[in-house]
């Protein structure tokens, strides 16, 4: 007979501990196939298609749309077919990082829709229905869920499976007991704890005397959560300014001869070359010289660990926030390359299809905040590197060039630094060289 399984919010990887659900791509009673996205859930990294490892039909889904779930929590339950029940379709092992099923299947199989609950002609036979012990869905017909009890009986388990809503709770001083959830089966969720908050956190009515105004009603105005991108890009710069004893050093550079050398690149003919990939190949060249900087700190072992490849970050602003893609084995790679691979990835950021192996693993990072039209800034660094170079716009100025006063194209350059990791003279002589670059692209012929 047919088998129930719960598929839970996998661990999308790189410590991510929970997920929204920002869209369900199928419905109760649909037939899905082995490692068929099922639903899709933004991180606080990426928007990710999480693939479902078993086939069958589902029964059950768990979180309405915009409800944040918690790393492990059910998302949904399939009834997969008899042949499942004896291993050799059990699921498809895994299928993203970090997560896959309890037990290693056999060999893979996709389920027939035809052998599971008969549900191709929209029949099914008493022997397939869904175990009794199957969890209730979430909305399984437009009808809404029978209304939960007041209050929860003393010494009765409280209906909420979330993590986040008892947190959410703890702090705004709720009792859950005295709940009712608007969930199925009175399953108390996020919004009911928020509802109940507001309701009451609201004045008190005129006849009643003034009370004095708690800390948290009197900041009044837009309030945003801290959560998803935003609530990622704050817990990281938060840790780094804790973690990390930074130092900033920056120098003005003669732009004009790096201009010059792209416009005779792009002139040539082929595929267009990026002022952001130069910049790239420059950083990489003055990583070879100063490799301490390609580096990040073992606080518990206490020890540098200087890194082997330029794993290369650099900053994108998103209509989802701050995001720094990561460009791989950017040491070996060329200016044309290096153009191609900032495209594709910026690209990726502003559809927010950004994978979190593509956020993650940089030793790094180039900040071009010129684009923003400013000239300088003092950047903080992406924990856990070491350093990061920040490049502000490049705009004509009063130089003094060959010994006379000219019209040139300046650009002010910044170093912020992990002072554990070198001392000003490294970090100096590494901005020296980049400005060296800059002001004279043949420099960069002697390292390639």
């Amino acid at each position: 007979m047919a088998q129930v399984l719960e598929f839970k919010l996998p661990d999308l990887g790189e410590g991510l501990t929970e997920a929204e659900i920002v869209r369900w791509l199928v419905q109760v009673g649909d037939v899905v196939a082995v490692d068929q996205p099922v639903v899709e859930v933004e991180t606080a990294k990426a928007m990710v298609e999480v693939p479902c490892p078993y086939g069958g039909v589902v029964t059950a889904r768990f979180g309405e749309e915009g409800t944040e779930l918690p790393v492990g929590a059910p998302l949904l339950t399939v009834a997969v077919g008899p042949e499942s029940a004896d291993g050799d379709t059990a699921g498809s092992g895994n299928v993203l990082v970090g997560y896959g099923t309890s037990e290693a299947p056999a060999r893979r199989r996709r389920v027939r829709s035809a052998a599971v609950n008969g549900t191709a002609k929209g029949t099914a036979p008493a022997s397939a229905a869904p175990a009794p012990a199957a969890p209730a869905p979430v909305a399984q017909a437009p009808a809404p869920p029978a209304p939960a009890p007041a209050s929860a009986p003393a010494g009765a388990p409280v209906p909420v499976i979330s993590p986040l809503v008892r947190k959410l709770a703890r702090e705004g001083g709720l009792d859950l007991r005295r709940l009712s959830g608007s969930g199925p089966d009175g399953l108390i969720l996020r919004s009911d704890v928020e509802n109940a908050l507001r309701t009451a956190a609201a004045p008190a009515p005129a006849a009643e005397p003034a009370v004095k105004a708690s800390p948290a009603s009197r900041h009044d105005g837009i309030r945003t959560p801290l959560k998803g991108v935003r609530g990622a890009v704050a817990d990281k710069l938060s840790r780094s300014r804790r973690e990390i004893p930074d130092a900033t050093c920056w120098v003005d550079a003669d732009a004009t001869e790096l201009m010059r050398a792209r416009m005779a690149m792009n002139a040539a003919g082929g595929p267009k070359i990026s002022l952001l990939a130069l910049l790239a190949r420059v950083c990489t060249a003055a990583l070879a010289r100063f490799p301490e900087l390609n580096a990040t700190v073992d606080t518990e072992a206490r020890e540098i660990v200087r890194l082997d490849h330029v794993h290369l970050g650099f900053a994108a602003q998103t209509e989802r926030g701050l995001v720094v893609p990561v460009v791989r084995d950017a040491h070996a790679r060329d200016a044309e390359s290096l153009t191609a691979e900032f495209a594709r990835l910026t690209e990726a950021a502003r559809t927010g299809t950004l994978t979190p192996g593509e956020l993650t693993g940089g030793t790094f990072t180039l900040n071009n905040y010129g684009v923003f039209g400013v000239d300088g800034s003092t950047p903080i660094i992406n924990h856990p590197e070491a350093a990061m170079l920040g490049v502000g716009r490049i705009i004509p100025k009063p130089w003094v060039h060959e010994g006379e006063l000219a019209v040139r194209q300046v650009v002010q350059l910044s170093l912020t630094f992990d002072h554990r990791v070198c001392d000003g003279g490294t970090a100096g002589g590494f901005l020296r060289y980049v400005a060296d670059c800059v002001e004279q692209p043949a420099v960069l012929l002697r390292t390639l």
